[in-house]
């Protein structure tokens, strides 16, 4: 049996990141990939996503330039394959990036599937990596000697009776791959995944209809800014339906209809060419065989830490990153590699000090964008805080004229 002073699984934001700062403090690493390097931020979201967004913004200066600037351009098309051949080299350039970092840490990465064994050991059912012993084809184990890393990241949630069928309807990680440009798109879920992919498609010049259930969009942001958000996508011309609840949707020749019940109570029945369904992300825990290591899964299949300080779990030694850890967790890849720095430390016998989640930005790149830091009004208040508020529109400021788009800065 292979041995290593720490093993991760999953080789995402959060396991390379735990990979890469454990090997750079003189540990032996070996990381466990069943796919590709680099996970959904790389290869299914954010990377690819941000890409997408860029080439909108490109699509929206030309109207803005015409129309208030006076310059004379205008949109001939989008060509969606180079559009598409762009994103990909973006992401594979990234992709080989991360795997160079990797080699030249000197972490071992085996491809294939990892299953514990125990505390401290993993199966592997390996794919194999030419000239790596750690990674010979084959079934093997590995036993690590200061602690496992459990970086399996998640997957889209789906709701009852939706099936994603990568066409007509499609979750947010295979909205990226599907075919062409629809000319209307319905997104079932109005937070930061669901509000940019709104956002793109009406860039793009789909009709787009954005549902979400709570009472206004982006709902774990300050109400102001989901006020303002909400203003900037109507005035766009997106349907905004917030307070909404989804009934039933039926897959058609042309596309898809869904009926809603809306806030005022009223059921309503909405077509489009495509339904993107972007409700949020469950964690992956299957194939992990928790329980032979002494572990378990809450109700929503988070792996909650005994000691959020080190991100270990009840079972010394166990580690956990990323999309595994329910909130305050925040599910963003930057906060992932925070996550990913104390346990790679705290594994090398340092004594890093603690994420604190409050102090990780969030960012949602639509049209208007929105960014915060901090706890929001609401969220203060109630933890009892004594609160003052200062705002201030943009348009006050001459580099908000000039841009031209509206919003506010809230403290």
């Amino acid at each position: 049996m292979d041995t290593a002073d720490v093993i991760v699984i999953g080789g995402g934001t959060g396991g390379y990141g735990t990979a890469l700062r454990a090997a750079a403090l003189g540990l032996d690493v070996v990381l466990v990939e069943r796919d590709k390097l680099g996970g959904t931020c790389l290869h299914r979201g954010c990377i690819p996503s941000k890409a997408m967004l860029h080439a909108a913004e490109l699509v929206d200066g030309i109207a803005e330039a015409r129309e208030r600037w006076g310059v004379k351009a205008a949109l001939e098309s989008v060509d969606w394959a180079a559009l598409v051949a762009t994103r990909d080299d973006i992401v594979e350039r990234n992709h080989k990036g991360v795997t160079a970092h990797l080699e030249h840490a000197g972490v071992r990465v085996v491809r294939g599937s990892a299953r514990l064994t125990g505390p401290r050991t993993v199966h592997v059912e390996g794919v194999g990596r030419p000239g790596d012993p750690a990674s010979a084809p084959g079934r093997y184990g590995i036993t690590a000697r200061r602690g496992i890393v459990l970086a399996t990241g998640s997957r889209p949630r789906t709701l009852p009776g939706l099936v994603p069928d990568g066409s007509r309807v499609v979750t947010s990680d295979d909205a990226l791959f599907a075919p062409g440009l629809p000319g209307s798109v319905l997104v079932l879920g109005g937070g930061a995944i669901g509000v940019e992919y709104a956002s793109f498609h009406r860039s793009m010049g789909a009709e787009v209809t954005l549902v979400e259930a709570a009472e206004r969009i982006v709902p774990l942001e300050d109400a102001d800014v989901s006020r303002h958000l909400t203003r900037g996508l109507r005035r766009r011309g997106v349907d905004v339906q917030a307070g909404a609840r989804l009934l039933d949707a039926e897959v058609l020749e042309g596309g898809v209809a869904a009926r809603v019940r809306t806030a005022r109570g009223e059921t309503r029945t909405l077509t489009a060419e495509r339904l993107l369904v972007a409700v949020g992300r469950v964690p992956v825990t299957e194939g992990l065989d928790l329980a032979a290591a002494g572990l378990t899964a809450d109700a929503r299949g988070f792996v909650v830490p005994a000691d959020w300080d080190r991100l270990e779990t009840a079972v010394p030694g166990v580690h956990v990153v990323g999309d595994l850890l329910p909130p305050p967790s925040l599910g963003l890849a930057h906060a992932s590699f925070a996550e990913a720095l104390v346990v790679a430390e705290t594994l090398a016998g340092l004594r890093p000090a603690p994420v604190d989640y409050a102090a990780v930005p969030r960012v949602t790149y639509s049209s208007p964008q929105t960014a915060s830091v901090g706890l929001g009004e609401e969220e203060a208040r109630a933890r009892g805080f004594e609160v003052d508020v200062n705002s201030m529109p943009l348009t006050a400021v001459a580099k908000g004229m000039v841009h031209g788009q509206g919003g506010m800065v809230k403290v």
